[in-house]
């Protein structure tokens, strides 16, 4: 009879090749997404790119569709899980939001950035963008009670020019840490939000 230790070892085992399985389905998909739209990439593709059973890859997702669906969430759960541990705001947790969000980035890197390129997943990136609109706008109101109207402007400025950083990272494969593009990023937010304040002074 198996004793606990020798399941428990067996089962480590399992996640290992488990976690080790998906992530070479991730980056064949990545790279195939580079190429062409995901809707057009075949399940035969994948696994052959990748030297993987078919029924290997049918053990976790039922199509590539369902496949970059999961990847998603479990992105985007990541970036709610980010939240809650920081809030953002006009303080530090803003900063340490922007660096684990940027770690995340650079874990998921070859996938990010195949899914902002011309043939990736527009719908994922709005997704992402109306997490933190919600939680940013949320946090910012009460500075700014008297100048909504303008801070929703002032606001997608700054996540456009976030975007638009992350973006040129990604794509050009920057060779800047997570931690120096994360200073940058919180620099140019609090400079904006800085901008923002002098204005409604005047």
């Amino acid at each position: 009879q198996m004793c606990i230790r020798d399941r428990f070892s067996m089962e480590k085992r399992t996640d290992r090749r488990v976690r080790k399985t998906k992530a070479q389905l991730r980056a064949g998909l990545a790279s195939l997404m580079k190429e062409k739209n995901v809707n057009d990439i075949t399940v035969k593709e994948l696994v052959e790119a990748v030297d993987i059973n078919r029924s290997t890859f049918y053990l976790h997702y039922t199509d590539i569709r369902n496949m970059l669906e999961s990847v998603e969430h479990e992105m985007l759960e990541e970036i709610e899980n980010l939240i809650r541990d920081h809030p953002i705001g006009l303080n530090e947790n803003t900063f340490l939001f922007i660096a684990d969000l940027f770690s995340i980035l650079e874990t998921n890197k070859d996938l990010c950035a195949a899914l902002i390129g011309p043939t990736g997943d527009m719908a994922f990136i709005y997704k992402i963008e109306k997490i933190i609109r919600e939680n940013s706008m949320k946090a910012l109101t009460p500075y700014f009670p008297t100048a909504l109207d303008d801070l929703k402007y002032s606001y997608d400025f700054c996540l456009n020019g976030c975007f638009g950083l992350v973006k040129s990272w990604l794509l050009n494969n920057g060779s800047e840490t997570p931690e120096h593009m994360a200073k940058l990023t919180y620099h140019m937010v609090m400079n904006s939000m800085q901008a923002f304040y002098n204005h409604i002074q005047q």
